[in-house]
């Protein structure tokens, strides 16, 4: 089953904490730069009816989604824009606040054919953007034992990359997830292939970013962001795992025209935890232009 706009629904880390972070006010002019479902986009267009909005997204679905459900009253006020988030030719000065959540949204997880999850036999896809060239298909079945080690390691924290590496050239080639999940848990002793965490996430973790270049990208967009805001405008990241957090941390520490306003960052209360059980490794960092 091909997924579609109408499929698209994502239930949004740090709803109303995300919003309340970016300090709306009336005719404000805000960029959410990972639109996904478009739950965040939707609470601060409620805020006031003469805030506006540029949204961004890699994923067609994702934008045709919000198109559909959103009424006319908020999508008038919304500008989209279709890419990576790094690419985005932004204007100094231009917002009064950024936000972005760097989580991969409950559709792309949940339609087996994008090739994200484990969970159900799919194809080694894992393109946000399904116009890009590069597969995880393409990256598991042709790149050298070295490079997929090192990728496995660099981008999925995983001890065992380069027996995991081996395993793949060994049994390859792969056409679904499931084939490529079952390969890895071999490269775990018995007892360590049934614990809370699957043996592949990791290595899957590592794939979806290669494919996406999501790491240079986030490096990218926080270097310019910045400068996108007004004085006092502020920005509002949520990330899933401490390669990200890494990033985001750093990025604004190092700007010296950016305010830490988070010293630590925000998780998810207990009771967001237990509704949305894909928030627990949320974190929200905040900063402000000076």
């Amino acid at each position: 089953m091909t997924s579609s706009p109408a499929d698209f629904f994502h239930v949004s880390v740090f709803a109303q904490e995300l919003v309340e972070a970016i300090n709306p006010k009336p005719h404000g002019h805000y960029l959410d730069a990972t639109l996904g479902g478009g739950g965040h986009t939707e609470i601060l267009l409620g805020y006031d009816d003469t805030i506006t909005m540029t949204v961004i997204d890699l994923d067609e679905n994702a934008i045709a989604s919000v198109r559909d459900r959103l009424p006319t009253s908020y999508l008038e006020r919304i500008t989209f824009f279709h890419g990576n988030f790094a690419d985005f030719q932004g204007q100094k000065n231009q917002f009064d606040g950024v936000m972005a959540d760097l989580g991969v949204s409950s559709p792309q997880f949940d339609h087996p054919e994008r090739g994200f999850s484990f969970r159900h036999e799919g194809a080694l896809d894992m393109r946000m953007n399904q116009n890009q060239s590069l597969t995880a298909q393409k990256i598991v079945n042709h790149w050298q034992e070295k490079e997929i080690a090192d990728l496995i390691y660099q981008y999925g924290e995983e001890r065992l990359s380069r027996r995991i590496a081996r395993k793949i050239v060994e049994k390859r080639p792969f056409t679904t997830t499931t084939q490529l999940a079952s390969a890895i848990a071999l490269c775990y002793p018995p007892k360590a292939r049934y614990g809370r965490i699957h043996p592949a996430t990791r290595t899957f973790q590592a794939l979806r970013i290669a494919v996406n270049q999501e790491l240079d990208s986030l490096t990218t967009f926080l270097g310019n962001a910045p400068r996108w805001l007004k004085p006092e405008g502020r920005i509002a990241i949520i990330s899933f795992h401490s390669l990200e957090d890494r990033i985001v941390k750093y990025q604004f520490r190092d700007n010296d025209a950016l305010k830490i306003i988070t010293k630590k960052p925000l998780t998810p209360s207990k009771q967001e935890q237990e509704v949305n059980g894909r928030s627990r490794s949320a974190k929200l960092r905040i900063a402000e232009k000076q």
